[in-house]
């Protein structure tokens, strides 16, 4: 790869040299995420979300309608897309605020990962906390532990109900079993993960592709298998509880969602959403989400493809996915007309991968420095919470856990950590 890219943003305070962004000081750091465990404790662990415009009968129905006559959808979604742009706080006149079992496993995380960080027993109470929450929110109707959404999700292809596990949820409740089994081992949690492990091989089906290679569905309702994240988030899981509970049934599936995900792989190194003619959009945090998974797999089991796989997708995403000043951008090329700029969640996966490949590609490394520098300036805000979107005009400063302030909050402390404990 070649060398870090040189990046300029007027407002970070840090320096750049050797024409590489330098790291912005550990005691920022450590200070934005204090302030951040603060503003948490203050406002509470339920919020707003992403979707809360469409979560509702008002909005289900519209969205619907859109999906269903495009030509009578697109007005009837109209007021909430313009509200998104310009008044992002009337998102609470269509719904209420909920909690999120993929960032109560994030929060779970980054307080296993500060506990560890500053020695306070405090934080892995709080890690355990997040934990016993998880027990309690499983989708219920299932043998297996399984996590998704709290909200009815309106798709393409019709009505997710709440409390449908997803592939693309469930893997991080189990690695925020293994966080926190790590530090303070309890049998509970090892059953736990078990459970994860047989739903994810049980009850997700595959779509058998060709003789070595099949797709993992999204849900354990889907059998069309086309989502690339969803495959590779199961294939890390079950590499992993192979690994952890000799399994060679759960390296079997995984290996042949593996293949799915190679083989998805462009000759430009990138990924597409979906492999469905439809959803071939290439952007941010998908591309995170299944480099991330490549690298966890990579440390499990050594395989030389998840390597060059990562190769050359680290460089189309280095190349494309990050605009002029070094910045994320959320598409290589957007789907559709977007009402923001920027987002959140691509800043908090970036540095999740770049916490994961730290060292191995310059460029990669010099992008998660300049987006820690703009978070720590312009993202955080008085109160400690970090805003959400930037938009065309102003910011979406609702602060919505899942998107993504708990997905960041897991990356800074993952990011403070390494910079005290790289050769660890």
């Amino acid at each position: 790869m070649g060398s870090a890219t040189t990046v300029s943003v007027r407002s970070c305070d840090d320096v750049e040299l050797g024409g590489a962004r330098a790291r912005p000081e550990p005691a920022r750091v450590s200070a934005c995420i204090e302030r951040f465990t603060d503003w948490l404790d203050e406002y509470g662990e339920t919020s707003w979300d992403h979707q809360s415009y469409y979560a509702g009968p008002i909005g289900r129905r519209a969205k619907a309608l859109y999906y269903s006559h495009p030509g009578l959808g697109v007005p009837a979604v109209l007021p909430m897309v313009i509200s998104e742009a310009l008044i992002p706080a009337g998102r609470r006149l269509f719904w209420r605020r909920q909690r999120f079992p993929i960032a109560d496993a994030h929060y779970a995380m980054g307080f296993a990962a500060l506990s560890v960080l500053t020695g306070k027993g405090a934080h892995l109470d709080r890690a355990r906390h997040f934990l016993e929450v998880l027990e309690g929110t499983r989708c219920q109707g299932y043998e297996h532990h399984g996590w998704g959404y709290p909200f009815d999700w309106v798709t393409r292809t019709g009505v997710m109900k709440s409390g449908t596990p997803l592939i693309t949820t469930t893997p991080y409740v189990y690695e925020a079993f293994a966080s926190v089994q790590a530090l303070d081992p309890a049998a509970w949690q090892v059953d736990v993960m078990r459970s994860v492990a047989e739903h994810a091989l049980r009850d997700i089906p595959d779509r058998v592709v060709s003789e070595d290679t099949s797709a993992a569905g999204y849900n354990p309702q889907d059998r069309q298998g086309c989502v690339v994240n969803a495959s590779a988030y199961r294939a890390f899981l079950l590499f992993e509880a192979a690994d952890r509970f000799a399994s060679d049934e759960y390296a079997r599936t995984a290996g042949r969602n593996l293949n799915f995900v190679l083989e998805s792989q462009r000759p430009d190194g990138a990924w597409p959403y979906a492999i469905d003619g439809e959803r071939d959009f290439v952007d941010h945090f998908h591309t995170c989400f299944v480099l991330k998974a490549l690298a966890k797999i990579e440390q499990v089991t050594g395989d030389a493809r998840c390597t060059r796989a990562i190769e050359a997708g680290v460089r189309y995403y280095t190349e494309h996915l990050f605009y002029e000043d070094g910045l994320p951008r959320p598409f290589s090329r957007a789907p559709r007309l977007t009402v923001y700029r920027s987002e959140l969640y691509d800043y908090a996966e970036c540095i999740n991968l770049g916490v994961l490949l730290r060292g191995r590609f310059a460029s990669l490394d010099g992008r998660v420095e300049a987006a820690v520098g703009d978070l720590l300036t312009r993202w955080q805000k008085r109160d400690g919470s970090f805003r959400s979107r930037k938009l065309i005009f102003g910011w979406d400063n609702v602060p919505m856990h899942r998107w993504a302030q708990a997905q960041l909050f897991r990356a800074l402390v993952l990011y403070r950590y390494g910079s005290d404990h790289k050769a660890a």
